[in-house]
């Protein structure tokens, strides 16, 4: 078996500690927001759920491009491990979205263009992964999932955009100048994003590790049953 590096093990558990000791910013050094109170913390949460989802379908994207060009397998495996991540990701910034426009707007969910987007995506991505599932030949599915990645990230812009585009009721964050943030809470959404991307690129890496071992667990089985045949 080859030798791996235990490089993507140190980034999950480096970006996990970071993010456990970025509590302290978000509950010590960060102010209270007068009108929501304590709820709108959970925006140093969701923010960085939302943005390494973002980043997630985008690596899909480039994975399938690369996929196409070179017809490397691993490609193929890249996009497979970012967007169970991205699912995974987007999934839980929408659960805590919910969670901060019940206390913002009064309601679980509204049909905000930015809300809206963000579900369109998760439905989207989620069938893609549930395209992946099927039984087809592997070269030729491999293939239709690359395109399809390619052209789900049609919906990402859009998601990123979309409170810049139409009249949302979704803040734009860092939009305006300072975005609306005081000084401390802007730092601590920014260590909470680094810190997550830290685990988020742990995660994307362990998952595609995983992946790459089932393929060649697999190559090696068709290998034995080959040469028992003969």
């Amino acid at each position: 078996m080859p030798k791996f590096s235990a490089l993507p093990q140190w980034l999950a558990l480096l970006g996990g500690l970071a993010f456990a000791a970025c509590q302290w910013l978000i509950y010590a050094y960060a102010p209270v927001e007068q009108t929501l109170g304590l709820p709108q913390k959970i925006f140093y949460v969701h923010l960085p759920l939302a943005w390494w989802a973002l980043m997630s379908f985008f690596m899909v994207f480039l994975g399938s491009i690369a996929y196409l060009w070179r017809r490397n397998p691993a490609a193929d495996r890249l996009c497979a491990a970012a967007a169970e991540t991205g699912v995974l990701l987007s999934g839980l910034a929408l659960v805590t979205g919910m969670l901060w426009a019940r206390r913002s707007w009064g309601v679980w969910w509204t049909w905000d263009p930015r809300l809206t987007t963000t579900l369109i995506m998760w439905f989207i991505y989620a069938g893609y992964l549930v395209l992946r599932g099927l039984d087809l030949p592997q070269q030729r599915r491999n293939v239709v999932c690359a395109v399809v990645g390619i052209v789900a990230f049609l919906d990402v812009p859009l998601v990123f955009l979309s409170a810049r585009i139409w009249r949302s009721i979704h803040p734009a964050v860092f939009g305006n100048k300072g975005g609306g943030l005081e000084p401390e809470m802007r730092l601590t959404v920014i260590a909470c994003v680094i810190s997550f991307g830290l685990l988020w690129a742990g995660l994307v890496w362990i998952r595609k590790r995983q992946l790459d071992l089932a393929a060649r667990l697999d190559a090696l089985q068709q290998n034995r049953l080959m040469q028992e045949g003969l």
